[in-house]
């Protein structure tokens, strides 16, 4: 069941991948049926994880419009009303809006979280905060990954807040689990990915950062694994990506081989640049693959590498 606040309807989904670590020392274990409220449901992950936990829970799912978590007393007032069993925390501020108003930042990306956990707290529930790559600097060489035992030293404001963010939900609430992913992508977002996809299947010329990497994660993916997460119960901080690791520009060069490109074909419509040539406000973490050796602790099975997604993704977005 699902009540959809100020959204769209959704459809359900499936499949794996996750990374965990730094447990903290309670557990709990997901309910047959639970009461969820998802935060920031108007986004591409809000939506996903909607549609996955609908078959099976109650689910409420609110857009900025249907709950401001900036607004402390609205979020208290709301959770003591609803009294779920779990919050899911999918609002953000993107990368180049954060490097531009790191107010507002500050705002969605530390005090929203706190908001919801503390209210959470208050009434025992649960909560899940969504994070992400950039709490790294990403000063080390592709092929280095990240796990939550390295220090988290973000570069951008984005990277901060949502760092900030994370230890602000874990402060607030004993019940919480942080998930850190990375370029997400799938069907129904528009970003690069997607629009590498179009691009390359109508045989369009495009254009590939090729000097940053970063472990990238398909939303069916990454919902199913929160699903395995929650029932696994351990509060953590998880990473939870795809295998493997790659640059904008090695993504379109795998899409275009998928596609069926010959490859002078493709080297002629995919053209690599530099992050400095794409000018974006932000700087951006030059290497940020994530991998949590913990996972295997939790009886958890290994993720299928990123190029193993693209398939699926292609069936899924046209190509």
């Amino acid at each position: 069941m699902i009540s959809i606040a100020g959204s769209r309807t959704f459809r359900p989904r499936l499949t794996m991948a996750c990374w965990l670590s730094k447990a903290r020392t309670a557990t709990s274990a997901i309910q047959s049926s639970m009461k969820i409220i998802i935060t920031g449901a108007g986004g591409f992950v809000g939506k996903e994880l909607a549609s996955f936990f609908a078959a099976d829970h109650q689910v409420t799912a609110l857009n900025h419009q249907a709950l401001n978590i900036t607004d402390r007393e609205a979020v208290k007032g709301f959770i003591k009303q609803a009294q779920p069993d779990l919050v899911i925390n999918c609002a953000v501020l993107g990368v180049d809006v954060c490097e531009a108003d790191p107010t507002l930042a500050e705002a969605v990306n530390v005090a929203g979280p706190k908001f919801l956990a503390e209210a959470a707290a208050e009434i025992d529930a649960e909560i899940m905060h969504l994070s992400t790559n950039y709490v790294f600097d990403g000063d080390r060489e592709p092929g280095a990954y990240y796990t939550i035992n390295d220090e988290a030293l973000p570069i951008n404001v984005y990277g901060e807040t949502k760092l900030a963010g994370e230890r602000a939900v874990i402060a607030a609430a004993p019940k919480s689990y942080v998930v850190r992913t990375s370029w997400v992508f799938g069907a129904g977002k528009e970003n690069f990915f997607s629009n590498a996809a179009r691009a390359l299947a109508a045989r369009q010329p495009m254009r590939a950062v090729n000097d940053l990497w970063a472990s990238v994660t398909y939303v069916p993916d990454l919902v199913s694994r929160i699903g395995k997460i929650l029932a696994k119960g351990r509060y953590a901080t998880y990473q939870v990506v795809n295998d493997g690791f790659c640059s904008h520009y090695d993504f379109a060069v795998e899409l275009a081989r998928r596609l069926n490109l010959a490859k002078p074909e493709s080297e002629g419509l995919i053209a690599g640049i530099s992050d400095a040539e794409a000018k974006r406000l932000a700087r951006r973490p030059r290497n940020t693959p994530m991998r949590c050796l913990a996972s295997e602790a939790l009886g958890l099975a290994p993720m299928r590498d990123w190029r193993e997604t693209l398939p699926d993704f292609l069936s899924q977005a046209g190509g």
